[in-house]
């Protein structure tokens, strides 16, 4: 299939308008439409469906537009890897990760990995997973760090690093904070703070409280800021739920873990990707530092790895 015809089908999909993608491919209305109707008769099905102010790509549409960027994708990959090989660029990955991962857990990760390839460029996007599993599967990553409480997908591998357990946290001058007798009811009190999208965290704290037979909390502010869920903790009386590889920023930010009845939860965390006979060489080079990062401590380690933070 001639790649004028993709690249004058993703401009539609990605323009809207026909008017609009002919500007940005420099041809004729009538030129692209043409393009677009060779297309649908090479496929034998319908791509795009009018609309008053456009059009819109059908189901056949949306299955071609993610199998062509990918392939986009792997070509671009492909630039990179033989570049490296050439003595140019070392190639680029695209890691989508939770705000936690992003500021405790992949920070030391990339560092250490940039020492070993410097010619690496790392592009970071924060996200949840019902915003980082989509942009995978469409190629706009290369590799998510996340938990794997999420369903199956037969084009994506996981992989589990560790386990990533959760608490409650308030500030140190909180009603509750000198308290170790905490039941349920007496955090239905406070404000709470949520991770803005965050499903599956809303979800388990539902789970918590109706465990106990009570009404879920009362979220007053969602944020997507892990910043500014701790700067919000330090402010006012509110309660969140965090990881516990939050701990030592806690004392810094004059906040405390909180003693409830019971426990919270914890769930398998760890790395999503493609499914592919060849994998890019970057991610997997960029994979294998994680599952080092995060394996069982060596005894004669001096240092702890991200691994052991969270059981800190």
């Amino acid at each position: 299939m001639h790649s004028r015809l993709l690249r004058h089908f993703l401009a539609v999909l990605d323009h809207g308008r026909i008017s609009a993608a002919a500007d940005a491919v420099h041809i004729s209305q009538p030129a692209l439409t043409k393009s677009i109707h060779q297309l649908e008769s090479s496929l034998g099905v319908p791509l795009f469906e009018r609309r008053p102010n456009g059009v819109v790509p059908t189901p056949y549409g949306e299955i071609l537009a993610r199998r062509v960027r990918l392939m986009a994708l792997e070509y671009q990959h492909a630039i990179g890897e033989i570049q490296a090989i050439t003595g140019g660029s070392g190639g680029h990955i695209r890691i989508g990760a939770g705000p936690v991962w992003m500021l405790r857990l992949l920070p030391p990760v990339i560092a250490k990995f940039q020492k070993q390839q410097p010619n690496v460029k790392v592009t970071m996007r924060t996200g949840v997973i019902d915003t980082l599993v989509p942009a995978l599967l469409g190629g706009e990553l290369d590799l998510i760090c996340s938990t794997l409480d999420y369903p199956s997908h037969p084009e994506i591998v996981k992989e589990h690093l560790t386990e990533i357990h959760h608490m409650l946290a308030a500030s140190k001058r909180h009603p509750l904070s000198q308290r170790d007798d905490i039941a349920a009811a007496d955090l239905l009190a406070y404000p709470w703070i949520a991770l803005a999208n965050d499903y599956v965290g809303s979800s388990r704290v539902n789970s918590f409280f109706a465990a106990n037979e009570l009404a879920p909390p009362s979220v007053a502010v969602e944020t997507s800021s892990i910043a500014s869920i701790l700067s919000l903790l330090q402010a006012g009386d509110y309660i969140v739920n965090l990881p516990t590889v939050m701990l030592p920023y806690m004392e810094a930010f004059g906040l405390s873990r909180l003693a409830i009845h019971g426990t919270l939860w914890e769930f398998s965390a760890g790395i999503a990707y493609r499914r592919t006979k060849t994998p890019i060489s970057v991610v997997k080079a960029f994979c294998a530092m994680l599952r080092t990062s995060f394996a069982p401590p060596d005894l004669d380690a001096a240092e702890p790895g991200p691994a052991e933070l969270d059981r800190a």
